[in-house]
């Protein structure tokens, strides 16, 4: 009987946390969409305030409930969603990506008599430090996609 309770329980709070994941997403998903529409910070703050109420309001609420809801919050999220985006102007589809790239020590120093005080790092093309532990290491080749705005 023990057992048959542990494993219900289990269940539940495995579903509870599935859930939860979903909320925390389309809370993340409505506000980054509501920046793309609200150009004046004040406004932003306004409407982000009313949208935590709505996600306040139901809170607790039953899982078949929640269920309904989170399909009715992406449908109007997917309804608001901006043609386009806003993304920060120095990442891929921003207006200062790769505005001013470093040139490569080769290009600089060809004899491959590099000063001192050269910088010692590479960059991506977001202009961010190349490090492998980051997964964020574009060395040679970087795809970068245009309509999702990302590097891949």
């Amino acid at each position: 009987m023990l057992l048959f309770v542990r494993t219900r329980l289990r269940a539940h709070l495995a579903i509870c946390f599935v859930l939860l994941s979903q909320v925390a997403r389309l809370y993340r998903k409505a506000l980054k969409t509501l920046s793309s529409w609200a150009i004046d910070r004040e406004v932003f703050c306004d409407e982000a305030t009313k949208l935590r109420a709505k996600f306040d309001d139901n809170r607790g609420c039953s899982s078949a409930n929640a269920a309904r809801l989170l399909k009715e919050g992406n449908a109007e999220v997917f309804k608001y969603t901006h043609p386009d985006p806003y993304c920060v102007p120095f990442m891929p589809g921003g207006s200062l990506f790769m505005r001013n790239p470093p040139l490569p020590m080769e290009v600089c120093f060809p004899d491959g008599n590099y000063p001192a005080d050269a910088p010692k790092v590479l960059l991506n093309p977001d202009m961010s430090v190349c490090k492998e532990e980051t997964g964020k290491n574009a060395v040679g080749t970087v795809l970068v996609d245009f309509t999702k705005k990302n590097m891949e």
